[in-house]
């Protein structure tokens, strides 16, 4: 977990040192070497490995392995002074409290005035940690409580202990907020804080009345996933992702610190000892509540502890959940349902919402503290009141006092009041119940929430595919909301109409949206049906159209900001490459994978990923076009995608100047900073210029790798057929090496050789082939 924050801290770009215990002696390797206990090597050997396991572990932790260069590894005897130079400490030692007081009492008279520590315990008491330190280390001290793996779980739980200064605790939730990208919650120094206690009870609750019920693992996991707004991995994979060890050291402390009927939820089934004892502790030792032989995916029996062929329920409610509009509504269709699966998620729900209400001021000042840390720590799509609201809050309260159940007082007196939701929206906004009355949900300046945005702000111009909205300080949005944001006609024409109008009336133009993904690609059902039925001609006219838009971003007279993030693929990608700048999240994954479903870019994408590697170029040195047409054609002929924004930036698709936003939330702000950047300093449109190409023989060396692979059985005959026509584009046809071209003439060989591709067969059947599976075929 150290070596993983300091993973994150490197992306942002914070040098960071990264300190473990020395090693009791030296192992065969060393000895092998002749090193000594005494030797650096030894001493730092438990930082060094954990920084090389870093490039290797999946997934990445590092957004670009370049970034591993900015933390230094060390030991805590010979380097823990080196601590006297730093602005934050972060202790992520064994969960002992002597062990971390030992540790705080070194680092106390070490440490500079001011310098912030914190612990990124999951759930040793705050204030205990601080026995005996010094005062100025006292008000800097608080918990840091990330989640595993912190490049990718939202959530930073801080904890401030009772001495820390109000001033650390706010400068840490926006520093959390700003620069780490985290989703921030404050949390009270009580065991687990919110997420891991909330979520610890609510699996423990969900084991009991398996067990009870007579569930088994699979059926459990068919309810407990998607179906109500909670990740794929539902219960047990999740369980199964964490390692059973992990779960129940966390359960121990919570029922080390809690009495009566709390305590007993968090007692762990003999079952999950014997598994302990068994080592079946899921994915790190292949196998635990799940086991995969084979192709065969089986459960485990808890009742035998043998594994049996995996099972899902199948009761009428989750097919009528299906048919509902929107999570509320399946969820409230499932909770009531007189079957299996309303049996199920009733006896779930009614103890976690329960236990979360009375929790309601212990662990947290408010609601949305308790929402938000289970949606960015466990992945809920709604956090516990907000399925409250969901459900009904009067109606589910009726049954749980039929049940038998004792209501908490905090929510009794939402009804006493007459209130019947404990979130409600006045003109966009959103309040929350605090106990006697509704408040404003606080909200980072920096968060854009377009849904919100437009109810309170509405829309300049809309179609099915796309909106064009004014966001205030001269700055228009065009958001895509087509389905999967896919371009059709739709998009294109809103493209067109979202330049001339800023042009006219505007100072810039973001494109962005919030949707699952930036944009996947173009509508290749669309495509697909058009060269089925030889409509060649309207795929033409599409393809042109697509072109000229793209054209249009590129040299419009207003700076075009893109905000891609997610996976921003074909299309996707083509829409940002011709942008003034690019704002990428940090999670940007982006490629042009054209050649998965038998074709190559159409839109433009080809000629600028040449360009930008052109322009990315040092001044005044001499320019090997060949390298250029080289990596460009790799890049595009195997598909290649990032996986990270600066993964985007080494393919070429960022310039040194685009920008990476970490927050995602903070996306569309931070474009639209850009674009005001951008025009405030004078922006001009790019002049046109020719494009310089490798001609013929650059086109013949492309062809030779080309031919190499598929003689070497990399590829396949087609995959060879879309080498040679990529090959074609990129060189400029057969002109000699250095000729200079037309944009447009480029363009028109691209879109030559995409409807080429369409009207093949085999291409025709990759694309089908990825819209009936999801995945590439290679024919």
């Amino acid at each position: 977990m150290g070596s993983g924050i300091a993973a994150h801290l490197a992306n942002i770009g914070i040098p960071t040192l990264l300190l473990d215990i020395v090693p009791n002696e030296v192992n065969k390797e060393e000895e092998a070497k002749g090193l000594t206990i005494e030797h650096p090597t030894v001493r730092n050997r438990f930082a060094q490995t954990a920084l090389q396991k870093l490039l290797k572990q999946k997934p990445a932790p590092l957004t670009s392995k370049k970034n591993l260069q900015l933390i230094t590894a060390g030991n805590l005897e010979d380097d823990l002074g080196k601590l006297k130079d730093v602005d934050w400490i972060i202790e992520v030692i064994v969960e002992n409290l002597e062990v971390k007081k030992n540790l705080y009492a070194k680092i106390d008279a070490i440490r500079s005035s001011g310098t912030i520590i914190s612990s990124n315990t999951s759930g040793i008491s705050i204030n205990a940690m601080l026995e005996g330190r010094s005062e100025d280390f006292s008000k800097h001290f608080l918990g840091t409580h990330f989640f595993n793996p912190p490049r990718y779980l939202k959530l930073l739980e801080v904890i401030p202990a009772n001495t820390t200064a109000p001033e650390v605790v706010e400068f840490m939730k926006h520093f959390g907020e700003d620069t780490l990208g985290k989703g921030v919650v404050l949390a009270k120094d009580t065991p687990n804080f919110i997420a891991n206690r909330i979520g610890t009870y609510g699996l423990l609750v969900t084991l009991r009345e398996m067990l009870a019920r007579g569930y088994s693992v699979g059926e459990v996991d068919s309810v407990t996933g998607p179906l109500i707004g909670r990740p794929k991995s539902a219960t047990f994979r999740t369980l199964d992702v964490v390692g059973l060890d992990t779960f129940v050291h966390v359960a121990k402390n919570v029922y080390d610190q809690t009495s009566g009927e709390e305590q007993k939820v968090f007692e762990v089934p003999a079952f999950m000892h014997k598994m302990l004892e068994n080592k079946w502790l899921g994915a790190k030792t292949g196998q635990g509540f799940f086991l995969k032989k084979d192709k065969e995916i089986l459960e485990l029996n808890p009742e035998t502890l043998e594994y049996e062929p995996s099972k899902k329920l199948k009761t009428a409610s989750m097919e009528m959940a299906k048919q509902q509009k929107g999570l509320a509504a399946k969820v409230k269709t499932l909770t009531y349902a007189k079957d299996r699966t309303g049996e199920l998620l009733w006896s779930i729900l009614s103890p976690t919402l329960l236990y979360s209400a009375e929790l309601h001021g212990e662990i947290a000042d408010d609601i949305v503290s308790i929402d938000q840390a289970m949606k960015w720590g466990f992945g809920w799509e709604q956090g516990p009141f907000e399925v409250w609201d969901a459900i009904g809050v009067k109606e589910s309260v009726d049954k749980m006092q039929a049940d038998g159940k004792e209501i908490p007082t905090f929510v009794q007196s939402l009804l006493d009041k007459g209130f019947e939701t404990f979130y409600k929206e006045v003109d966009a906004d959103l309040y929350f119940f605090d106990g006697m009355d509704y408040q404003l949900v606080p909200v980072n300046e920096k968060v854009i929430d377009l849904k919100r945005y437009k109810k309170k702000h509405g829309v300049i111009k809309k179609n099915s595919g796309a909106s064009l909205i004014d966001l205030g300080d001269g700055i228009a949005l065009l958001e895509f909301h087509s389905q999967s944001n896919s371009i059709g006609l739709d998009i294109i024409q809103m493209i067109n109409f979202a330049v001339d109008e800023v042009e006219k009336n505007y100072n810039g133009l973001v494109i962005g949206n919030q949707g699952k993904n930036f944009c996947v690609g173009a509508n290749l059902g669309l495509i697909l049906m058009e060269a089925q039925d030889d409509n060649i001609f309207e795929l033409d006219f599409v393809v042109r159209s697509f072109q000229n838009a793209m054209m249009k971003i590129k040299y419009s007279a207003k700076p075009v900001v893109a905000a891609p993030f997610a996976m921003t693929l074909g299309g996707g990608a083509e829409v940002c490459l011709p942008a003034a700048h690019i704002q990428a999240s940090m999670e940007t994954y982006m490629g042009l994978v054209e050649a998965g479903v038998g074709l190559i870019p159409g839109g433009g994408g080809n000629k600028e990923l040449y360009v930008k590697h052109l322009k990315g170029l040092p001044n005044g040195v001499q320019v090997d076009y060949q390298y250029v047409a080289n990596k460009v054609f790799e890049t595009i002929a195997m598909a290649k995608v990032s996986t990270s924004g600066e993964g985007a930036r080494e393919n070429n698709f960022l310039n040194f100047a685009d920008g990476v936003s970490v927050n995602p939330d903070h996306l569309l702000y931070d474009a639209k900073q850009a674009a005001l950047a951008l025009f405030e300093g004078g922006y001009k449109a790019p002049l046109r210029e020719k494009i310089p190409v490798t001609g013929a023989s650059g086109y013949a060396t492309l062809l030779l790798g080309a031919e190499g692979m598929f003689l070497s059985g990399f590829i396949s005959e087609h995959d060879l057929k879309i080498a040679k026509k990529l090959a074609y584009v990129l060189s400029g046809g057969k002109v000699p090496y250095g000729t200079l071209i037309d944009e447009q003439y480029m363009l028109d060989l691209e879109r030559e050789a995409f409807l080429s591709l369409v009207a093949e067969p085999k291409s025709q059947a990759r694309m089908q082939h990825m819209l009936v599976k999801g995945k590439p075929l290679r024919n």
